[in-house]
């Protein structure tokens, strides 16, 4: 391959994963299909006019394929499914994976109201919304007209839930530091006074360690699952919690722990936090091992 080509693919690879994982939710399914994209790249023997079309409709075929095989996933799931969360340290700016959450639609909390979508309709959204995808191209991926194409998005709009609005780095920490802060005073009044009253907890297991298998809804339930948390593991589980960032915004990980029993026991997880009116409005538990591809700490585990 031409070297002008190779470095065409590089310039594109950033865009290309953060397309992937906006349309798949997974750090997996996005650096898999923009690898498969390179394959297919290589094995060309046609003049390719337009690059970065060829190489967006290449990946999004590949991504939609990907969702299907997530739906099929999603039958025998236990609990909530959340998107791969991606996690970075403060200071790891350097970290590859950072360019994909820089901007604000990438918010963890913007990534969960996309997983109610049918595949078609979130690739046309997202193609069209986000990355200004013309309907023509995006009917292309989808194998369907382009008046198809347009109302699949359409639908999409309608059926997407709004996310929480974007807030500055400063007020999501705040607002985070004080939940946090009031949960180790163990005090219900005032972990709900940090709270959202819309606020819900959503966990994602897959059965494989407590968390909320179904989502919890107000402030008052919000504080007492986290008080039970507390109860349960005691106030080492909220001192061995370290900040990090969580699609680029303020989140913590635990890296897991052993207690007498299997139920006092941890395994690692995310916490993503998402914040309304300067209050905390949704927490996510990320703690299925498998979603954890996006977490590049060096103490992290290996992927499984």
């Amino acid at each position: 391959m031409q070297t002008a080509t190779l470095q065409a693919f590089e310039t594109e690879r950033p865009r290309l994963l953060n397309v992937a994982y906006r349309l798949t939710g997974s750090v997996v399914d996005a650096e898999d299909a923009v690898q498969d994209a390179w394959l297919r790249l290589e094995r060309a023997d046609a003049d390719i006019s337009n690059l970065q079309a060829w190489l967006t409709t290449v990946v999004s075929r590949l991504c939609l394929d990907r969702l299907g095989s997530a739906a099929k996933r999603r039958e025998s799931y236990v609990g909530q499914w959340l998107p791969e969360p991606v996690v970075t340290s403060f200071d790891a700016t350097d970290d590859p994976l950072a360019a994909l959450v820089r901007d604000e639609d990438a918010r963890f909390a913007a990534l969960v109201v996309l997983e109610v979508l049918p595949p078609a309709q979130r690739v046309a959204f997202v193609l069209h919304d986000a990355f200004d995808v013309p309907f023509d191209e995006i009917a292309e991926v989808l194998d369907v007209d382009t008046a198809n194409a347009r109302q699949l998005a359409s639908r999409a709009r309608k059926a997407v839930a709004e996310p929480p609005p974007p807030v500055s780095h400063e007020e999501h920490l705040a607002a985070v530091t004080r939940f946090v802060e009031a949960m180790a005073t163990g005090d219900l009044d005032a972990i709900i006074a940090t709270l959202h009253p819309d606020a819900i907890v959503m966990g994602d297991a897959n059965g494989t360690t407590n968390t909320a298998v179904n989502v919890i809804h107000g402030a008052e339930k919000f504080a007492r699952f986290y008080l039970g948390l507390m109860n349960r593991y005691g106030p080492d589980a909220l001192a061995g919690m370290e900040p990090v960032l969580v699609n680029g915004e303020l989140g913590f990980v635990t890296f897991g722990w052993t207690g007498e029993t299997e139920k006092l026991s941890s395994p690692p997880r995310v916490a993503a936090f998402a914040v309304r009116d300067g209050k905390v409005c949704a927490s996510y538990d990320i703690a299925n091992p498998k979603k954890h591809a996006g977490v590049t700490l060096p103490r992290w585990p290996a992927r499984p």
